[in-house]
Parts: C-alpha cells; sequence; structure tokens
C-alpha cells in the first residue's frame, strides 16, 4: 500500500504542501501520496487515534495544532523540545515522533543578514512564534521581543525564551533591526488585505520578514518596500522547513532550485 502523507489545520485555506510534496514524490520515484486534511481543534483527537490505526508516514501540522498535537504524541526531538511546538509528526522506531523544522526555515533566509540584525520584534504568539524566537536566539540576536494582539499570551511566550513583550499598541513606537510576522494577517482567504504593522511606521526598521508565503506580495510587504525597507517573503521559510520535512520523511534531499520554481510559477499563476 502507498505511503500516506498530509497536512492538518483549520482552516488549511490556500496550503502549497501538497504541491510541493507531490512533487518531490514523483520525481524522486517514490510511492505515495500528500492530502490536506483539514481539521477542526475539536476533531484533532480522532485523527490522530487515525493516523495511528493508518499508520500515515508523514503529517505536516500548521495553525492552531502546532502545541495542541503534542499531548498524542510518543516523543519529540531536541528541537520541538525546545521551541515547544511542532509542525512534522514521524515514525522512529515504532513511535509517533514530532519535529520542528520551522527553525531551519527561518534561520537560512535570515543567516545573511545575521550581522545586521542586533534588535528583532517577532509579531504573534504561536506555534510559529516559538521557532522565530528559538531561531532568532540560534542567530544570536542581542535584543528579541514578542508583541501580540492578546499581551497575555505574548507575555507567556517571552517568558518561555527569556525574552521581553511589548504591547501590540506600542508595536512600532521605536525602531527595529528586524520585524518577523508569524501571524495569519495578509494571508490568502479573510485575512488577506490586512497587515500587522502599521503603514507609516516603517522609521528606522532594517528587514522585514513576513513568514506568510500565499499571496508571496502581501500587504506588509508592499507596505515596506514602499518605505525603502528590505524585505523577505514567507516563501523562502515554506521552501526550507518543506524540504527539511521531506527528508525527515523519506531519506531523499529534494532539488531546491526546482522546488523554488515550482512554488513560484503555481504562486504567481493563481493571483499569489
Amino acid at each position: 500500500m502507498p505511503a500516506s502523507y498530509g497536512i492538518i489545520g483549520w482552516p488549511l485555506g490556500h496550503s502549497k504542501s501538497p504541491l510541493l510534496h507531490n512533487w518531490g514524490l514523483r520525481t524522486s520515484g517514490l510511492p505515495g501520496k500528500y492530502e490536506a486534511w483539514p481539521t477542526e481543534p475539536k476533531k484533532l483527537k480522532a485523527f490522530m487515534a487515525e493516523v495511528r490505526a493508518r499508520r500515515i508516514k508523514g503529517v505536516s501540522v500548521t495553525i492552531p495544532h502546532k502545541q495542541a498535537v503534542m499531548p498524542y504524541l510518543d516523543g519529540l526531538t531536541e528541537r520541538a523540545t525546545r521551541v515547544g511546538a511542532v509542525n512534522t509528526l514521524f515514525w522512529a522506531e515504532g513511535k509517533l515522533m514530532g519535529d520542528n523544522t520551522d527553525v531551519a526555515g527561518i534561520v537560512a533566509p535570515l543567516a545573511p543578514y545575521k550581522e545586521r540584525l542586533q534588535s528583532a520584534l517577532v509579531l504573534g504568539a504561536g506555534g510559529a512564534a516559538r521557532a522565530a524566537c528559538a531561531a532568532l536566539q540560534e542567530l544570536g540576536v542581542a535584543e528579541i521581543c514578542v508583541a501580540n494582539r492578546t499581551e497575555a499570551k505574548a507575555q507567556a511566550l517571552a517568558k518561555d525564551f527569556g525574552l521581553a513583550s511589548v504591547s501590540w499598541e506600542g508595536r512600532a513606537a521605536r525602531p527595529w533591526s528586524l520585524i518577523v510576522n508569524t501571524t495569519p494577517l495578509g494571508m490568502k482567504g479573510e485575512h488577506q488585505g490586512t497587515s500587522p504593522w502599521p503603514a507609516n511606521g516603517f522609521e528606522g526598521v532594517g528587514l522585514v520578514f513576513d513568514l506568510v508565503y500565499n499571496p508571496v506580495r502581501t500587504v506588509l510587504l508592499g507596505d515596506a518596500k514602499k518605505a525603502g525597507v528590505e524585505v523577505l517573503s514567507g516563501l523562502q521559510m515554506f521552501l526550507q522547513q518543506g524540504l527539511a520535512q521531506f527528508e525527515i520523511w523519506t531519506g531523499v534531499a529534494l532539488e531546491e532550485k526546482g522546488a523554488r520554481q515550482l512554488l513560484m510559477m503555481d504562486l504567481l499563476a493563481t493571483g499569489g
């Protein structure tokens, strides 16, 4: 029976994970299929039972399940433990494990800017925000702060990583070397057309990294570019974390250039 893979989240919206991973399976000559499994929070327990019953080989995990899924696992990798969230489920020696490839997906695009990053503000307080905090600490950023619309969540996340939080209302009150958006604001669907940052708040900002990848050109990135600020698209993070996932599941390292071209062509064709 061909291996089964897929992604869970709610809502899943316009995920490009099936496109990337099914392309990877085809080009590698591996049997299997990668599907989208929209999973409401109340149905997560039943889904995890299905993963075990069907022996689903690999699962990508996105909003809002990156932390909620953890109690259903047999163990976590060191990376997932450090982040406190998972985005990848896989089997190892008969155990259902959780890993986090989001950290690598964030570190890789930021590495060339490492010397410029004196301060960073992470927008959001979910699983992706946790990965961003871990990645920024790995890069050695001296000052890292967190802001979230629900301030208590920002404070809790900041405490977990030994960081400081700032109020959502005061997030643009000072300059930052880097802003990382981990919220869904700007994402294709109900949040498209919105931004987590005021359009007139880019003075002194050095770099903006929007983890939203669909659309590639978000309102946040458009506003930043108009203000003369350098930007990084979430497509880079999505690509790197996806390549890492595929290798965990199959042992195969996909060709990065081909994967990037695949995603860019699709996003441009679909208005992303």
